[in-house]
């Protein structure tokens, strides 16, 4: 059973999980029951790298250190960092010098694989302690309808950073709402056994907004306000991203543990309802 701490935020990404509102949220409930069909899932009941068919490396961004100056070298095709074995995907961050990084790590999408407009998104995942780490498990726009982030979107269903234990934190990214402009809607919980146990999380996204859940239990709403994509745009085509990130502007911001490597984020299972 999780222990949280329900705290919902509007405040810059750099410090979002140290600050706590006066005013409780309410009580968490569960979603409601609603006619879901699976469309899309990988249940890693296989061995070797991750499906092909369903997952892709991402590593576009290596050079530019994905623009939140980020320590690892996200590589492609190394079982070293993705792994599936036992009936569980293993994203491995290690510490090595590497193509002029000191740390490698995997970052998985499923862009023009798996690509959806709204529906209910659930991955089971244990992920990894300790300063420096970044795991994440989120959802970036396929086709960029209205621009380069933050104006298509982003959808962040569970972050963690090391450096705040178990804090996890669900957040959005509109034009108008993103923690450049220090205006991001997010919730977060704390939960206990994040590290050492397994936990759902989970996002309802619907036409009119998004719910935030882990282990069935609601920690961050986002309503659509209806004015616009600036604010919502949320009504195109989204893919899933997995991935363990080392340090970064956000991750690093206490320094890296070196001595706590390497470092794993276990996946169980992705499941994708409409």
């Amino acid at each position: 059973m999780i222990q949280v701490e329900w705290i919902f935020l509007a405040v810059a990404l750099l410090a979002p999980a140290c600050e706590k509102e006066e005013n409780p949220a309410p009580k968490p409930v569960k979603p409601e029951p609603v006619e879901k069909v699976l469309v899309w899932s990988d249940e890693f009941s296989y061995t070797g790298l991750p499906d092909a068919s369903k997952w892709g490396f991402d590593t576009d961004g290596n050079a530019w250190k994905w623009g939140n100056n980020e320590a690892q070298f996200y590589t492609a095709g190394r079982l070293k960092n993705a792994e599936v074995k036992d009936g569980f995907l293993h994203i491995t961050a290690h510490k090595e010098d590497y193509e002029g990084s000191h740390y490698t790590s995997a970052r998985l999408r499923s862009a023009g694989k798996g690509d959806w407009s709204y529906g209910r998104i659930e991955v089971r995942a244990k992920i990894p302690d300790g300063r420096g780490m970044w795991p994440a498990i989120w959802m970036l726009p396929t086709d960029r309808i209205y621009g380069d982030w933050p104006k298509s979107g982003e959808i962040d269903i569970m972050e963690n950073v090391g450096y705040d234990p178990n804090i996890i934190l669900a957040t959005v990214h509109t034009e108008s709402y993103n923690h450049t402009l220090g205006t991001q809607k997010s919730g977060k919980a704390r939960v206990q056994t994040c590290y050492s146990d397994f936990h759902v999380y989970t996002v309802d996204w619907m036409g009119n907004e998004m719910k935030f859940y882990i282990d069935e239990l609601l920690i961050f709403t986002f309503k659509n306000e209806a004015t616009g994509y600036k604010a919502w745009p949320f009504d195109k085509r989204f893919h899933l991203m997995l991935n363990v990130a080392v340090g970064g502007n956000w991750g690093g911001a206490m320094g890296i543990d070196d001595t706590i490597f390497p470092r794993t984020m276990v996946v169980d299972y992705v499941r994708v309802y409409q």
